[in-house]
């Protein structure tokens, strides 16, 4: 039995195949014709555009336009002249051929983004050699598809780029295992989207199995088994039937209102990052959006999108909600999400520096038309505007001014907007918590989001492996400041939610309705798991 990194929820008995990518022989001696190497790169860069634009198309289709975005960024290096202008440098200076300049372009960009301090910013590096290979193999002229598979197939791969993910058979692929990743890695993100159990960052599984060998994933513990015998195939035979059952039988929660005992509703709703995951959310019984990131409408982009752009979506969102509650959170960037068009300087400690609220103070205009299209899609639903990262009251006042600015445009344009949109503010910092009886005076709502309280109130990097045991939601340092949050939340009239990983643990549920949290918002796997227990632990 192995361990892991639990990536993807569920369990997969099938046989192993191991992926590995071709090696690419790469000629280094000096070029024969500059032109016609140059030749080679453009025509191999366009055809990487376009296999990257038909791999988008099939992700949005078969999986979810967020999770389809990832090409959008694999496109943009394409774009890049930096990345691609110095692949031609090299030709040109260098008299490298073109296969070779990629290659030394490749190794140079995947070290940078590999030594950044953050996490995310390092899974990056993966992206930067998918795309490059691609590149290359085009130049040599060697297929990037996935071969046909067998059903039940288990993958292991020392990782799994985007590209062979997206690709990925769901009726044959069971699940998949790999050496390094993270919860934050696209192929994690993706799995979970196509439902497909996945064990990461197992460190040699490469060179532990064998094809054909049977083997066992157990992703809710984050644990392999190999070669098993005919007792623990039968036990886990019955947790994944037991399993599929329990996924049926919880539907019968789906349009379940809850309540405490005084008649105080109780919320779950779902978190979401794009229009498409909302048919998640909707179809496991969400009883509203209590966190839609829209940093990802942001993301993966040239340019800001527009006041317009954004009112579409937002307005799609508050219609197809029908009236239930959506909070929509202002663009959150930094720490470890960037956005390369703001050209924003790296920073020794992002997670600390110019980031959400303080960004959007900077660049006001991008804030405001935000701020308008938030306005202007109330009029379609009831759409609630969260402001993140707030630290103090005189942050809250600041953007409720900019707020405020905005709604006497729209009048002065004549365009139609909710005047009354509810405005409130993430708990997120221990500063906020500690002072939540003076900010609940100026705001309509709060949500706490334990991702960054649980990870600022114990200095603990929840992504750094090294620590990661010390990342304690239950610590009573945290506790005491959620229920401090609630408290002055009621005290001032105002309703409390949680958006963040905590609001879908099963383990503090019951704590939680302790405090009298309000609302509970969370992946939409995760809502009907949630809506059961409460319901038994209030029956």
């Amino acid at each position: 039995m192995l361990k892991g990194i639990a990536a993807s929820k569920g369990y997969a008995i099938g046989k192993i195949s191991i992926m590995t990518h071709q090696e690419l022989t790469i000629d280094e001696s000096t070029c024969e014709s500059v032109e016609l190497e140059l030749t080679a790169l453009k025509d191999a860069v366009v055809n990487s555009k376009e296999q990257l634009q038909a791999l988008r198309v099939k992700t949005a289709e078969n999986i979810g336009e967020h999770e389809a975005m990832v090409f959008d960024s694999h496109m943009m290096f394409l774009d890049d002249p930096e990345f691609v202008g110095a692949m031609e440098e090299a030709i040109q200076s260098e008299m490298k051929r073109a296969a070779s300049a990629v290659e030394q372009v490749k190794l140079f960009f995947k070290n940078m983004f590999a030594q950044m301090d953050n996490a995310y910013m390092r899974e990056r590096a993966a992206d930067i050699v998918d795309v490059s290979n691609r590149i290359i193999k085009n130049i040599l002229g060697i297929s990037s598809e996935v071969n046909d598979l067998p059903e039940n197939t288990i993958i292991v791969a020392h990782d799994l780029t985007p590209s062979d993910t997206a690709q990925l058979d769901k009726s044959k692929v069971i699940g998949f295992l790999t050496d390094i990743g993270g919860v934050t890695s696209h192929s994690a993100i993706m799995a979970r989207s196509l439902e497909i159990c996945a064990v990461v960052g197992m460190g040699d599984i490469t060179s532990t199995v064998k094809n054909g060998m049977e083997c066992i994933i157990d992703g809710i513990k984050g644990e392999v088994i190999l070669s098993p015998d005919q007792e623990t195939l039968e036990e886990y035979k019955s947790l994944a039937e037991a399993y599929r059952k329990k996924r049926i039988e919880l539907k019968k929660y789906k349009d379940l209102k809850l309540a405490y005992k005084d008649g105080r509703e109780i919320l779950v709703a779902g978190n979401i990052g794009s229009v498409k995951d909302l048919d998640s959310v909707i179809e496991n019984g969400a009883d509203g959006i209590g966190l839609f990131r829209t940093e990802f409408v942001f993301m993966d982009r040239d340019v800001a999108p527009t006041e317009d752009e954004q009112f579409e979506i937002y307005k799609t969102v508050a219609e197809r909600m029908s009236g239930k509650p959506v909070v929509i959170r202002t663009l959150d960037i930094g720490g470890d999400k960037q956005i390369p068009y703001l050209h924003l300087e790296q920073e020794m400690n992002p997670f600390l520096g110019l980031r959400a609220i303080r960004l959007c103070f900077k660049y006001e205009d991008m804030f405001k038309a935000q701020i308008k299209a938030l306005l202007r899609a109330g009029v379609f639903g009831d759409v609630n505007i969260m402001l993140p990262m707030i630290g103090t009251i005189d942050e809250i006042r600041q953007a409720k001014k900019i707020i405020e600015k905005c709604k006497n445009e729209l009048k002065e344009e004549g365009i139609p907007f909710k005047a009354d949109t509810p405005v409130g503010i993430m708990i997120e910092i221990p500063a906020a918590a500690i002072a939540a009886d003076i900010l609940a005076d100026e705001v309509d709502f709060f949500s706490i989001g334990t991702n960054d309280l649980i990870q600022y109130t114990l200095a603990v990097d929840r992504m750094n492996s090294n620590i990661s045991h010390l990342y304690n939601p239950m610590n009573v340092s945290v506790l005491r400041l959620i229920e401090m949050s609630i408290k002055a939340a009621h005290k001032a009239g105002i309703w409390c939610g949680m958006c963040g990983e905590m609001a879908g643990d099963l383990r503090v549920t019951k704590t939680l309705l302790e405090m009298g949290l309000d609302e509970f918002s969370m992946s939409g796997s995760s809502i009907l798991d949630v809506k059961e227990l409460i319901y038994n632990e209030l029956k």
